[in-house]
C-alpha cells in the first residue's frame, strides 16, 4: 500500500472515530437530559412530569405549595449535586487512566481518595468542639475545604516522593500511594473509634454515600472545584492523549509532561475532595464510566474527558433516583447503588473478550 493511500486510510480511520464519538456524546448529552427529567419527577411524593411542565411553564404559582417546596428544595439540589459529582468523579478517573496509561486507575491510587476522607472525618468528629471556632469562619466551606485539603495535601506528599530530579515514577507514585492509604485509614478508623453517636452516625451515611444532604449551599461550595477541573479539559486532552505514548514520546511532541502531570493531579485532587466532602465516597464511577466511553469512542481525550463528565452525571443522577425509590419512604445510600450497578460491568469487562483487550493498554 502506497503512503497516499496509507495516509488516506488513517485519515478515513480519524474521522469515522471522531464521528463516532460526537454521536456518542450527543446521546451522552441525550441520556443526562432524560435522567435530571427522572430525578426531578421521581419519589415518595407525586410530583410528576405534568406537575414539572405546569411549573416551567406557569411559574411558581401553576404548583401547589408543598409540591414546590418539595422540587425546589429537596429534588433540584440533590439533582443538581448529582449532576456535579457525578461529572467530577468520571472526569477524575478518566484523567488518572490517561496519566498512568491503565484504563483501570482511579483517583484512590494517588491518595486522594484516602486523604479527602481522612480529612473529612476530622472535620465531622472534630468540627462541634477542637475546630468549631475554624467550622464557623468557613461556614458551608468547612467540610469541602477540609477535605479539598486532605486530598490535596496527600496529593503532594506522594507526588514529592515519587518525583526525583524532576521526573515523576509513575511506579512509586502507586506504591507510595497505597502505603499512605493504608495509613490514612488507620487514622481514619481511630477518628471513628473515639466519635459520638452522632458523628459516627454522620461518618457512617457519609462513607456509604449520599445525596440526601443536598443544599444550595453546599452545591456553591463544589462548584468552583468542579468548575476548574472541567475548564482544565481543553488544556490537558492533548497532553493526556501525548502521554499514552510514553514520557520520553510525549516530549519529544513538545508536551510539558511535569506540567501536565502537576495539573491533572491537583485537578484530580480539587474534584475528589469537593465531591467526597459533599456526597461522600461513592465508587465505581471513575472506573466504569471512563473505561466504557473507552471502549465506544476510543481514547482520545478531546472525546472522552467531556464525554465522562456527561456520563459521570447522568450515571450518578440516575444512582440517586434509584436510591430514593427502590426501598421508599427509606433511602438507600448511593455508593450502594453505584457498587450493585458498577460490579457486575467491571466483572465483565474484566473477564469478556472487549474487556480483556482493553485492558491490555489504551
Amino acid at each position: 500500500m502506497s503512503t497516499g493511500v496509507m495516509a488516506a486510510e488513517g485519515f478515513r480511520e480519524t474521522g469515522d472515530r471522531s464521528r463516532r464519538a460526537t454521536l456518542v456524546i450527543a446521546a451522552l448529552a441525550v441520556l443526562l437530559a432524560v435522567a435530571i427529567l427522572v430525578s426531578l419527577t421521581t419519589g415518595p411524593t407525586a410530583v410528576g412530569f405534568h406537575d414539572l411542565v405546569a411549573y416551567v411553564t406557569g411559574g411558581a404559582d401553576a404548583m401547589a405549595a408543598q409540591d414546590r417546596v418539595i422540587l425546589e428544595s429537596v429534588r433540584l439540589p440533590r439533582t443538581l449535586l448529582g449532576l456535579l459529582a457525578g461529572a467530577g468523579l468520571a472526569v477524575s478517573g478518566a484523567m488518572m487512566q490517561g496519566l498512568f496509561r491503565n484504563p483501570l486507575a482511579d483517583p484512590g491510587i494517588v491518595g486522594v481518595t484516602s486523604g479527602a476522607a481522612l480529612a473529612a472525618v476530622v472535620a465531622i468528629v472534630l468540627g462541634g468542639s477542637v475546630l468549631a471556632p475554624v467550622a464557623a469562619f468557613f461556614g458551608p466551606w468547612f467540610l469541602p475545604a477540609f477535605a479539598f485539603a486532605g486530598g490535596l495535601i496527600n496529593t503532594l506528599l506522594l507526588y514529592a516522593i515519587a518525583t526525583e530530579k524532576g521526573e515523576t515514577s509513575t511506579t512509586m507514585l502507586v506504591l507510595a500511594g497505597i502505603a499512605i492509604a493504608a495509613l490514612t485509614g488507620a487514622a481514619t478508623g481511630l477518628l471513628i473509634f473515639i466519635a459520638d453517636d452522632r458523628a459516627l452516625r454522620d461518618i457512617t451515611f457519609w462513607s456509604l454515600g449520599s445525596l440526601g444532604g443536598a443544599t444550595y449551599a453546599k452545591i456553591l461550595s463544589v462548584l468552583p472545584f468542579i468548575t476548574v477541573v472541567l475548564a482544565l479539559i481543553p488544556f490537558l486532552a492533548r497532553g493526556l492523549d501525548a502521554l499514552i505514548l510514553g514520557d520520553a514520546a510525549a516530549f519529544h511532541m513538545g508536551i510539558p509532561v511535569q506540567r501536565v502531570k502537576r495539573l491533572a493531579i491537583l485537578a484530580v485532587a480539587a474534584a475528589c475532595g469537593a465531591t467526597v466532602a459533599a456526597a461522600g465516597s461513592i465508587g465505581f464511577v471513575g472506573i466504569i464510566v471512563p473505561h466504557l466511553l473507552r471502549l465506544a469512542m476510543g481514547p482520545s481525550h478531546r472525546f472522552l474527558l467531556p464525554g465522562s463528565a456527561l456520563g459521570g452525571a447522568a450515571l450518578l443522577i440516575l444512582a440517586d433516583s434509584i436510591a430514593r425509590t427502590v426501598a421508599s419512604p427509606a433511602e438507600l445510600p448511593i455508593g450502594i447503588v453505584t457498587a450493585l450497578i458498577g460490579t457486575p460491568v467491571f466483572l465483565f469487562l474484566l473477564l469478556g473478550r472487549n474487556g480483556s483487550s482493553g485492558l491490555r493498554g489504551l
